[in-house]
């Protein structure tokens, strides 16, 4: 789950890291005192998108050469003018894509004089099973442009959680980004608490791009990005709360209330598949003949009727779908739940576009049975080649 800069701040001033003062505002008519009480003379004015490349980002319909989505000024007048140019506008950016995400929440921050800027990031190492910090002098620019160009720029270790965060891990920041004295007694502070809230709070991911070096000699997060472990949630209402479901494709967001592993996709063809592998190995056949898949969605390996159900009206919620492919192995899953699940939702929702189904393994009998019986105009499959290519002829109009 991810969330926006201002509440990634949030969670990181309650482990005493030191961020900048801002204001979130909703409204354009908020600017005014959102400015005032930050009291300038500098102030930030920035988009709240779950998306990076913000302050090189433009706005859909605006002029060629308008500002982006992060603007600096030291006018009162200009904060108030950006929020009303900003909020309810669509922003694109390298990481939206073209469609862009709408700004529906702005940060308004104090201003900071920078000395020097620095990435600092941190996420699972699913290797070693083991957190792992990638540092780097370079900051505020992308990390995948600094690994390709100068990747001896890039300093990584991981801490292991035998003992957890140490002092020589400090002493690691401190050396990367090239500081001393109180300033890398200061990194060795700022490295410990990070992980403390890393741990803490069940991150997967924490990225602060740039971590600046202020003009009076101190270290802060200039920015701040963070995604929890899913997993985890349960773990953290106060997390759970700072959801913003508008973010999110609102399939995805479905498919959650059903713990179906949804993911959608640009292509034209749905997909039910039990098992990611199995899911995978469906979306690169697909691919291989010519089509391309419109989501990755696997129900499980003990999935219900309705969750089956539930799944196969998420597919044909999408707009972009021409074609359906169910590909069932039945172990734990049987394939008479699967054929009932897809028969349900069929009737429910109707079917308007070509759909394949391959079932295999436990119970496929009594489950290609209820297909055959169930009068609908269902495309069998012997096996996932078979399924394939069906299914991109059908969409095709072959």
């Amino acid at each position: 789950m991810n969330i926006h800069e201002y509440q990634a701040k949030g969670v990181l001033r309650e482990f005493g890291l030191p961020v900048s003062r801002g204001v979130a505002i909703f409204k354009p008519e908020e600017a005014a005192a959102a400015a005032d009480e930050l009291g300038g003379p500098v102030w930030v004015v920035k988009s709240q998108i779950h998306a990076g490349g913000r302050g090189k980002g433009t706005f859909k319909g605006a002029p060629a050469g308008a500002k982006g989505g992060v603007r600096v000024t030291k006018s009162k007048d200009e904060v108030v003018q950006f929020a009303s140019e900003m909020l309810g506008q669509t922003l694109v950016t390298v990481q939206t894509g073209e469609a862009g995400k709408q700004v529906n929440r702005l940060y308004i921050e104090e201003g900071a004089q920078i000395a020097a800027e620095f990435y600092l990031s941190m996420l699972v190492d699913r290797e070693t099973g083991q957190v792992a910090f990638v540092v780097s002098t370079e900051g505020g620019m992308d990390i995948e442009q600094v690994a390709h160009d100068t990747p001896e720029k890039i300093v990584t270790f991981s801490v292991d959680p035998a003992t957890g965060i140490m002092p020589h891990h400090g002493r690691a920041v401190a050396k990367a980004l090239g500081l001393s004295g109180a300033q890398a007694k200061e990194a060795g502070e700022l490295t410990e608490k990070l992980y403390r809230a890393f741990t803490a709070k069940d991150m997967s991911m924490l990225e602060i791009n740039p971590l600046v070096l202020t003009g009076d000699g101190h270290l802060k997060c200039l920015d701040a990005k963070i995604s929890f472990d899913s997993n985890a949630l349960y773990r953290h209402p106060d997390v759970v709360a700072l959801r913003d479901e508008t973010e999110e494709d609102a399939k995805e967001i479905e498919a959650s209330k059903y713990d179906l592993a949804y993911i959608a996709l640009d292509g034209t063809i749905g997909c039910m598949v039990n098992g990611a592998g199995l899911a995978m190995a469906t979306l690169d056949i697909i691919k291989l003949y010519g089509e391309e898949p419109a989501n990755f969605l696997d129900v499980g390996g003990g999935a219900s009727e309705e969750k089956v159900t539930a799944a196969f009206k998420i597919i044909t919620a999408d707009p972009n779908v021409k074609g359906i492919l169910v590909n069932i192995f039945g172990g734990i899953m049987k394939c008479d739940v699967i054929a009932r699940g897809v028969i349900a939702a069929v009737k429910t929702v109707g079917l308007e576009v070509p759909l394949v189904v391959r079932l295999e393994g436990t119970n496929v009998e009594a489950g290609k049975e209820i297909i055959r019986s169930s009068g609908l105009n269902v495309i069998p499959a012997d096996d996932l080649d078979d399924a394939a290519q069906k299914i991109v002829a059908a969409v095709k109009g072959a």
